[in-house]
């Protein structure tokens, strides 16, 4: 499956794992990466010297590209970003900012930068900074989203019209089937999120993996918060939290109410008052797999559906 972007990275498969906060450690990134794909550190979540220690250790497991996801409107991003400038990793996926501030410097350490958009607007802004590719990410994903709220179907082709850099699509992705949808759209890969918090891999706790595999199709929703949307599971906690917004409670009111949620929820398992991001594709999840093994299923289908269709004389 050797593409432009694989060639970009230095990967077999055009496939990325999301780097999502608190679930995505350096065992999970080192999986993915040893499968053939782009395992992902989540720096959201991570203090400097934490994110120094997952690099490392992933360093120490396994010689693959990998690569870090900052995202860019965190207190931790500058000096995360540094972490990332003295240890030195294959790929920077930058989000929720503008990556101008960063991407020479990044690029002089030999490091390639791939930006998540939500719009066409943020998309064409990433080229003028000089990114090397771009994840396009429909509202669909799981955690914070675009105020655009546009889905991955519309979202990927209109990027796909405006740059021709490579494109990943995001949001709703879990299947073979699925990536073939996106690059049927003009992507030239994926980036997989809700479906690896559910590896065995992941650092989620077993509790928010169960809830995942216990959902179905109305278990998520999108919480409007003034700072941007963000999409959950359905719990006592995001109750509360849509009621506070409903009845006006200020930003700064609403920071000090979701302080500490998603460590809660998605890390130490409370699924009552903790928040639980994950994207809607979580009604298709069934089971807690290694990371390779989901890898493999996802090339396996996405080969299968290729011929179906050509037997079928669609293609």
């Amino acid at each position: 499956m050797k593409n432009r972007f694989t060639s970009l990275v230095g990967i077999t498969y055009p496939l990325i794992q999301g780097g999502m906060s608190w679930c995505s450690g350096w065992r999970l990134a080192a999986a993915v990466s040893k499968a053939g794909a782009l395992g992902v550190i989540g720096s959201g979540s991570m203090e400097a010297d934490v994110l120094r220690h997952h690099i490392r250790r992933l360093k120490e497991n396994t010689s693959c590209p990998f690569g870090v996801n900052v995202p860019l409107a965190s207190s931790k991003a500058d000096e995360n970003i540094r972490v990332i400038l003295d240890e030195g990793v294959s790929v920077v996926i930058t989000s929720a900012g503008n990556p101008a501030a960063y991407v020479a410097r990044l690029h002089s350490c030999g490091m390639k930068v791939i930006h998540v958009v939500s719009s066409v607007k943020q998309a064409l802004k990433a080229v003028e900074a000089g990114v090397d590719a771009i994840v396009a990410e429909g509202v669909e994903a799981g955690g914070h989203n675009g105020r655009e709220e546009l889905s991955t179907m519309v979202l990927v082709p209109l990027v796909r019209q405006v740059v021709t850099l490579p494109l990943l699509a995001a949001g709703g992705i879990a299947t073979g089937r699925a990536m073939l949808a996106a690059m049927a759209l003009g992507a030239d890969g994926v980036q997989v999120g809700s479906r690896f918090v559910v590896a065995s891999e992941s650092s989620a706790h077993e509790n928010f993996k169960q809830k995942v595999l216990e959902a179905d199709e109305t278990a998520t929703f999108l919480l409007r918060r003034p700072a941007g949307p963000v999409r959950m599971l359905k719990n006592e906690y995001a109750r509360q939290l849509e009621e506070a917004i409903r009845h006006g409670l200020r930003e700064e009111q609403l920071i000090m109410m979701t302080k500490g949620k998603t460590r809660a929820g998605m890390f130490e398992g409370d699924v009552v008052q903790g928040e639980l991001e994950i994207g809607q594709v979580a009604a298709l999840l069934q089971t807690v797999q290694p990371a390779a093994e989901i890898i493999q299923e996802m090339i396996k289908e996405y080969n299968e559906a290729l011929q179906e269709l050509y037997a079928a004389g669609t293609l």
